[in-house]
Protein backbone atom coordinates (compact mmCIF):
# COMPACT_ATOMS: atom_id res chain seq x y z
CA UNK A 1 0.00 0.00 0.00
CA UNK A 2 1.55 3.26 -1.19
CA UNK A 3 -0.34 6.77 -0.20
CA UNK A 4 0.24 10.09 -0.60
CA UNK A 5 0.04 12.63 2.40
CA UNK A 6 -3.64 13.76 1.12
CA UNK A 7 -4.72 9.95 0.50
CA UNK A 8 -3.18 9.19 4.14
CA UNK A 9 -4.97 13.01 5.27
CA UNK A 10 -8.08 11.44 4.30
CA UNK A 11 -8.10 8.10 5.40
CA UNK A 12 -7.65 9.84 8.92
CA UNK A 13 -10.20 12.45 8.14
CA UNK A 14 -7.69 15.12 8.70
CA UNK A 15 -5.52 17.95 6.69
CA UNK A 16 -2.28 17.59 4.56
CA UNK A 17 -0.63 19.81 7.44
CA UNK A 18 -1.29 17.56 9.94
CA UNK A 19 -0.38 14.43 7.85
CA UNK A 20 3.03 16.57 7.19
CA UNK A 21 3.61 17.62 10.90
CA UNK A 22 3.88 13.80 12.17
CA UNK A 23 6.06 12.99 9.18
CA UNK A 24 8.45 15.56 9.75
CA UNK A 25 8.08 14.26 13.59
CA UNK A 26 8.35 10.00 12.33
CA UNK A 27 11.68 10.97 10.14
CA UNK A 28 13.27 13.47 12.73
CA UNK A 29 12.80 11.23 16.00
CA UNK A 30 14.58 8.05 13.20
CA UNK A 31 10.97 6.28 14.18
CA UNK A 32 11.22 5.41 10.44
CA UNK A 33 13.92 6.32 7.85
CA UNK A 34 12.27 8.43 5.07
CA UNK A 35 14.33 6.94 2.02
CA UNK A 36 13.38 3.76 2.88
CA UNK A 37 9.52 4.50 3.36
CA UNK A 38 8.66 6.88 0.70
CA UNK A 39 9.58 7.24 -3.34
CA UNK A 40 9.17 9.55 -5.17
CA UNK A 41 6.55 8.58 -9.06
CA UNK A 42 6.26 10.86 -11.76
CA UNK A 43 3.41 10.09 -14.41
CA UNK A 44 2.10 12.75 -16.44
CA UNK A 45 -0.69 14.53 -15.98
CA UNK A 46 -2.29 17.37 -18.22
CA UNK A 47 -0.66 21.08 -18.52
CA UNK A 48 -3.17 23.25 -16.66
CA UNK A 49 -2.45 26.07 -18.55
CA UNK A 50 -1.86 24.56 -22.57
CA UNK A 51 -4.72 22.52 -23.78
CA UNK A 52 -3.46 19.31 -25.38
CA UNK A 53 -0.31 19.55 -23.48
CA UNK A 54 1.06 17.29 -21.40
CA UNK A 55 3.83 17.55 -18.29
CA UNK A 56 5.59 15.36 -15.75
CA UNK A 57 4.85 15.46 -12.42
CA UNK A 58 6.68 14.34 -9.45
CA UNK A 59 4.47 12.96 -6.43
CA UNK A 60 5.73 11.55 -3.11
CA UNK A 61 4.01 8.08 -1.92
CA UNK A 62 4.56 6.69 1.37
CA UNK A 63 4.47 2.86 2.71
CA UNK A 64 1.77 1.14 5.16
CA UNK A 65 5.10 1.48 7.77
CA UNK A 66 4.21 5.47 7.54
CA UNK A 67 0.58 5.09 7.41
CA UNK A 68 0.62 2.78 10.93
CA UNK A 69 3.03 5.17 12.61
CA UNK A 70 0.99 8.62 11.31
CA UNK A 71 -2.49 6.53 12.33
CA UNK A 72 -0.87 6.37 16.13
CA UNK A 73 -0.29 9.79 16.38
CA UNK A 74 -3.35 11.67 14.63
CA UNK A 75 -6.00 12.74 16.79
CA UNK A 76 -9.29 12.05 14.71
CA UNK A 77 -12.37 9.25 15.23
CA UNK A 78 -10.58 7.60 12.61
CA UNK A 79 -6.97 7.63 13.64
CA UNK A 80 -8.89 6.60 17.26
CA UNK A 81 -11.13 3.45 15.53
CA UNK A 82 -7.59 2.75 13.99
CA UNK A 83 -5.98 2.60 17.58
CA UNK A 84 -8.41 0.91 19.04
CA UNK A 85 -8.46 -2.01 16.20
CA UNK A 86 -4.24 -2.33 16.16
CA UNK A 87 -4.58 -2.81 19.42
CA UNK A 88 -6.94 -5.49 19.54
CA UNK A 89 -4.44 -7.63 16.97
CA UNK A 90 -1.17 -6.70 19.01
CA UNK A 91 -2.61 -7.73 22.15
CA UNK A 92 -4.21 -11.27 20.52
CA UNK A 93 -0.62 -11.42 19.05
CA UNK A 94 1.65 -10.88 22.39
CA UNK A 95 -1.50 -13.38 24.29
CA UNK A 96 -1.52 -16.43 21.60
CA UNK A 97 1.57 -15.49 19.09
CA UNK A 98 -0.33 -15.42 16.21
CA UNK A 99 -3.68 -13.15 15.38
CA UNK A 100 -6.04 -13.90 12.49
CA UNK A 101 -8.27 -11.89 10.19
CA UNK A 102 -11.32 -14.50 9.65
CA UNK A 103 -13.62 -12.91 7.30
CA UNK A 104 -10.59 -12.12 4.80
CA UNK A 105 -9.68 -15.94 5.35
CA UNK A 106 -13.47 -16.42 4.80
CA UNK A 107 -14.19 -14.36 1.81
CA UNK A 108 -10.18 -13.58 0.20
CA UNK A 109 -10.39 -10.07 -1.69
CA UNK A 110 -6.59 -10.24 -3.51
CA UNK A 111 -7.21 -6.86 -1.99
CA UNK A 112 -2.98 -7.00 -2.03
CA UNK A 113 -2.94 -9.05 -5.40
CA UNK A 114 -2.11 -12.17 -2.99
CA UNK A 115 -4.43 -14.46 -1.93
CA UNK A 116 -2.24 -15.54 1.54
CA UNK A 117 -4.73 -19.02 2.31
CA UNK A 118 -1.98 -21.06 0.78
CA UNK A 119 0.85 -19.44 2.50
CA UNK A 120 -0.64 -19.59 5.93
CA UNK A 121 -1.54 -23.38 5.76
CA UNK A 122 2.37 -23.99 4.59
CA UNK A 123 3.21 -21.97 7.82
CA UNK A 124 0.77 -24.28 9.81
CA UNK A 125 1.91 -27.28 8.39
CA UNK A 126 5.64 -26.55 9.37
CA UNK A 127 4.84 -25.37 12.71
CA UNK A 128 2.50 -29.04 13.50
CA UNK A 129 5.42 -31.25 11.55
CA UNK A 130 8.08 -29.89 13.98
CA UNK A 131 9.67 -32.41 16.26
CA UNK A 132 9.68 -30.21 18.82
CA UNK A 133 5.94 -29.93 19.16
CA UNK A 134 5.71 -33.38 18.85
CA UNK A 135 7.59 -33.86 21.70
CA UNK A 136 6.83 -31.55 23.87
CA UNK A 137 2.89 -33.05 23.18
CA UNK A 138 4.39 -36.49 23.88
CA UNK A 139 5.88 -35.82 27.39
CA UNK A 140 2.54 -33.85 28.44
CA UNK A 141 0.61 -36.85 27.69
CA UNK A 142 3.41 -39.28 29.62
CA UNK A 143 2.98 -36.91 32.21
CA UNK A 144 -0.46 -36.37 32.72
CA UNK A 145 -0.44 -40.48 32.23
CA UNK A 146 2.05 -40.90 35.23
CA UNK A 147 -0.17 -38.57 37.49
CA UNK A 148 -3.30 -40.47 36.37
CA UNK A 149 -1.53 -43.77 37.47
CA UNK A 150 -0.21 -42.61 40.35
CA UNK A 151 -3.36 -41.37 41.64
CA UNK A 152 -5.00 -44.85 40.79
CA UNK A 153 -2.25 -46.28 43.28
CA UNK A 154 -2.80 -43.91 45.84
CA UNK A 155 -6.59 -44.29 46.01
CA UNK A 156 -6.21 -48.44 46.12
Amino acid sequence: MWLTQQKIADLFGVQRPAITKHLKNIFETGELKEELVSSILEHTTQHGAIKGKTQESKTKYYNLDVVISVGYRVNSSQATAFRIWATERLKEYIIKGFTMDDERLKNPTNFFGKDYFEEQLARIRDIRSSERRFYQKRNTENTCAYRINCMKAISI
